[in-house]
């Protein structure tokens, strides 16, 4: 199926659908919503660029991740994401090490940051994307309780050093904006980026819509 193919498939076609990620969070959100999809990370450099802001990073990032997948696999819808924490202006990654990780928790402590993830979706050369923006307030934590956060080896493969569905859910005290945007993938707008590229989204799995495409 190709972007023109879309409007004159019959309603209710099954489009193959792939994400490009290998986190098992944002599979676990699209299997939790009923959306069939393949796994197919897309490797792409997400150095920052000189002068890049947070949400044009992230955002950037997110539509490279699904473009890229998308030349590759031209039948597809592909979903790309890309979160990020920020504090103080700073873009904190993914840690390097214990060190990294510990340095971070300690900079989160009893403060609030955001976080920043950015989702695109792609089909026939066309890329929709947006970004979701959640505030974070983690509760004071002593560096017995960071450093124990840390052996569980939790935070060594996520943004900011903690992952809000695991061990690291004890350490926020409040979350303002979308909590599956933390995990990774902000569902309700990926649905109304989806429903714009031509598709439908009706607690199951993802459909052609009964109308054409978004041109845009």
């Amino acid at each position: 199926m190709t972007a023109s193919d879309i409007s004159s498939s019959a309603p209710g076609t099954l489009p193959r659908v792939i994400l490009a990620s290998q986190s098992p969070r944002r599979r676990e959100l699209l299997a939790l919503i009923g959306i069939v999809h393949e796994v197919h990370p897309a490797h792409v450099d997400e150095s920052v660029h000189a002068d890049e802001a947070p949400v044009p990073h992230c955002e950037r990032l997110a539509r490279q991740k699904a473009h890229t997948l998308a030349v590759e696999h031209p039948d597809a819808v592909v979903i790309g994401s890309d979160t990020i924490v920020v504090i103080d202006g700073d873009i904190l990654g993914k840690p390097g090490d214990r060190a990294e990780a510990i340095a971070m928790i300690t900079r989160l402590s009893g403060r609030t940051h955001t976080v920043f993830t950015a989702v695109a979706v792609a089909h026939g050369g066309v890329t929709l994307s947006g970004v979701e923006s959640v505030s974070v307030t983690f509760r004071p934590l002593d560096a017995a309780q960071i450093a124990a956060y840390v052996e569980t080896g939790e935070p060594m493969d996520k943004a900011g050093a903690y992952g809000i569905q695991g061990f690291g859910a004890t350490n926020v005290e409040r979350i303002d904006g979308d909590y599956f945007a933390v995990m990774g993938l902000p569902l309700g707008r990926m649905v109304g980026l989806l429903r714009d590229l031509g598709f439908r989204y009706a607690f199951g799995p993802l459909t052609v819509a009964d109308s054409a495409p978004a041109s845009a």
